[in-house]
């Protein structure tokens, strides 16, 4: 695992909180009847645990087992149609190429994904099981933009990167939209901050967009693992910092850094960003399925193994984003089993 930082001055295409918040509302829109609007679930004993009441919005029920969806259709409607007919190209370990694959199939679109050889099986057969044409690459010895822009067809096709799109960001944004009302709706219930997984940052910077507009006395915070913490030494340092071939089972945060869109929303609206172990992140799986019979992957449960860890600080009645339920079966296997 390697750190370096990177120096970048592409600012000339970013925009406000305020245009990318219109976005989200647009996105909402869009998403309507195609995208589930998740529950939100409680849990009694892990609210004694943590001491404050806690909201689980659950995006491992979202179509492809993950909030990528909503990103993922919100940028494919987004396109002309001549530019969907042409075909979408995209990078990604998991989830992302699922919801790529998966709107490819119902907006009528080809899409082409590159993937990491080792990435998770279930990933791989599911993205290939929604019709989209694989193309694997080494992820120790190859760069997965290089690999795409590379592909004799790619000049032709609709780049839809995982997390450094606008478009992608105010879908991710939704789901923050829909724990808010949800929350506050059926009883006055109100929340003080939202603990959300980072990865490439776009669910991050449109939840954060979302909620700052919304209710901006709400703390948001990001949640990686140790071993993944280009994020936060980003967050820090003010600078985008990068992490080769991060060791976590959180496979979903495996990405070396976060974008330069997602990094702007990011700096500006999010209150902080926190770590957690990977035995912390061991533990919140198990916690969720033996305790509220949910599965969850690792990188979808980094917001609860912070709460349970005792990491986010003073007792607070919280949202959290459970962003996926797309774990390997040997891996889910081996942490219920060694809890």
């Amino acid at each position: 695992m390697t750190h370096t930082t990177i120096e970048s001055d592409d600012t000339k295409d970013l925009l406000s909180a305020a245009q990318v918040m219109k976005k989200i509302r647009t996105a909402q829109e869009r998403l309507a009847g195609h995208a589930r609007v998740t529950p939100v679930l409680t849990s009694t004993t892990l609210e004694q645990r943590v001491g404050h009441a806690v909201f689980l919005k659950c995006e491992n029920f979202q179509r492809v087992g993950a909030f990528k969806f909503r990103g993922a259709f919100n940028a494919m409607s987004a396109l002309p149609r001549e530019q969907r007919e042409r075909g979408v190209l995209t990078y990604s370990s998991g989830n992302h190429a699922q919801a790529i694959a998966l709107s490819g199939r119902l907006l009528d679109t080809p899409v082409t994904i590159v993937m990491p050889h080792n990435a998770p099986e279930a990933k791989l057969a599911a993205t290939r099981g929604y019709g989209a044409r694989v193309v694997l690459y080494d992820p120790d010895s190859e760069e997965r933009e290089t690999v795409a822009a590379s592909l004799p067809d790619a000049a032709r096709m609709t780049l839809i990167p995982p997390f450094d799109h606008y478009e992608v960001i105010a879908g991710q944004g939704t789901a923050a939209v829909e724990l808010l009302d949800q929350i506050d709706a059926p009883a006055q219930r109100t929340i003080r901050r939202l603990l959300v997984p980072v990865g490439g940052g776009g669910l991050l910077a449109g939840c954060a967009t979302a909620v700052k507009a919304l209710a901006p006395d709400v703390e948001v915070i990001g949640v990686e693992p140790e071993r993944a913490d280009d994020a936060a030494r980003s967050f820090r340092s003010g600078r985008l910092e990068r992490i080769e071939h991060a060791d976590t089972i959180a496979d979903g945060t495996r990405t070396p850094s976060l974008g330069v869109r997602n990094f702007a929303l990011i700096r500006e609206l999010v209150d902080d960003i926190i770590t957690v172990s990977e035995d912390d992140i061991r533990a919140a799986v198990y916690f969720l399925f033996q305790r509220m019979k949910i599965v969850v992957e690792p990188s979808g449960a980094l917001g609860v193994a912070a709460m349970l860890a005792g990491a986010t600080g003073s007792p607070s009645a919280s949202g959290v984003i459970i962003s996926g339920g797309n774990v390997d079966n040997t891996l889910f296997a081996n942490i219920i089993s060694s809890s």
